[in-house]
C-alpha cells in the first residue's frame, strides 16, 4: 500500500510522540556500570580541579612578595608595615618645628625605655613606675605619634601608625606588670615579661624613629 507524504508524516510524527512519552526502560547491568563510572570520573575530575585551583592559590598567597619588611618583629609578616627606606616623607612638613619636636620626644621617650632597662638590670626588684609616670604621659606619647606621622604619605602612616599603636599598648601593660602587691617580692617569671616588653617598646621606637 502506498501511502501519501502527508499521511507518512502524520505515521512519523505519531512514532515520535508515543517514543517521547513512552516509559524509559530501565538500564542494563553493563548500562548502570557504565553510567557509574562516567559519574565517578566526572566527581573525580570536579575533586582534582578543585583541589588544583585550592593547591594553586595556597601557593600564590604563600610565595607572593610581602609588603612587610623584615627589619624587625614589628614589620615582619605584616602588609601594613613598609620597610623605612621606602618611606615618601614631605620635607615642608618633615622641617616644621612641630614634627621636628616630636621626633626629639620619640628620642627622650627611647633613651627613658633604655634607663628602665638599666634599672631592672642592676636591681630585679627596682619599681620603675616613676620613671613611666614621669616619662610617659600616655596622651602627649599619643599626640607626639601623631605629629611626628603626619610627615608620612598615606602608604607610609598605615605602617607608622600600626607601630604607634604597639607602642602605646605595651607602654600600659609595662605599667600593669609593673604593680606590685607591698611586702612581696617581683616573681621571676614577672621580670621577664617586664623585660621582654621593655625589650619589645624599644624596639618599637627604633622602628619608628628609622623612617626619619
Amino acid at each position: 500500500m502506498k501511502l501519501s507524504g502527508i499521511t507518512a508524516l502524520s505515521i512519523a510524527a505519531t512514532i515520535g510522540s508515543s517514543t517521547a512519552f513512552a516509559p524509559t526502560p530501565s538500564f542494563g547491568a553493563k548500562q548502570q556500570s557504565t553510567m557509574e563510572l562516567s559519574m565517578s570520573q566526572s566527581t573525580r575530575l570536579q575533586f582534582l580541579q578543585t583541589t588544583t585551583l585550592a593547591t594553586l592559590l595556597t601557593t600564590l598567597t604563600s610565595t607572593s612578595p610581602a609588603n612587610a619588611a623584615k627589619y624587625g618583629s614589628f614589620g615582619a609578616g605584616s602588609p601594613e608595615v613598609l620597610d623605612p627606606k621606602t618611606a615618601v616623607t614631605d620635607p615642608d612638613v618633615l622641617a616644621t618645628d612641630a614634627v621636628q619636636n616630636a621626633i626629639q620626644s620619640l628620642k627622650i621617650y627611647l633613651d627613658a625605655v633604655k634607663e628602665m632597662q638599666g634599672e631592672l638590670k642592676g636591681n630585679a626588684q627596682a619599681d620603675i613606675q616613676p620613671i613611666l609616670r614621669a616619662k610617659f604621659e600616655l596622651g602627649k606619647l599619643r599626640a607626639d605619634l601623631n605629629t611626628a606621622n603626619t610627615a608620612f604619605d598615606e602608604d607610609t602612616q598605615r605602617g607608622t601608625d600600626r607601630i604607634g599603636r604597639l607602642i602605646l599598648q605595651d607602654i600600659t601593660e609595662l605599667e600593669v606588670a609593673n604593680k606590685q602587691k607591698p611586702g612581696i617580692e617581683r616573681s621571676e617569671k614577672r621580670l621577664t615579661i617586664m623585660v621582654k616588653k621593655l625589650e619589645k617598646v624599644s624596639k618599637a621606637f627604633s622602628d619608628y624613629l628609622a623612617f626619619f
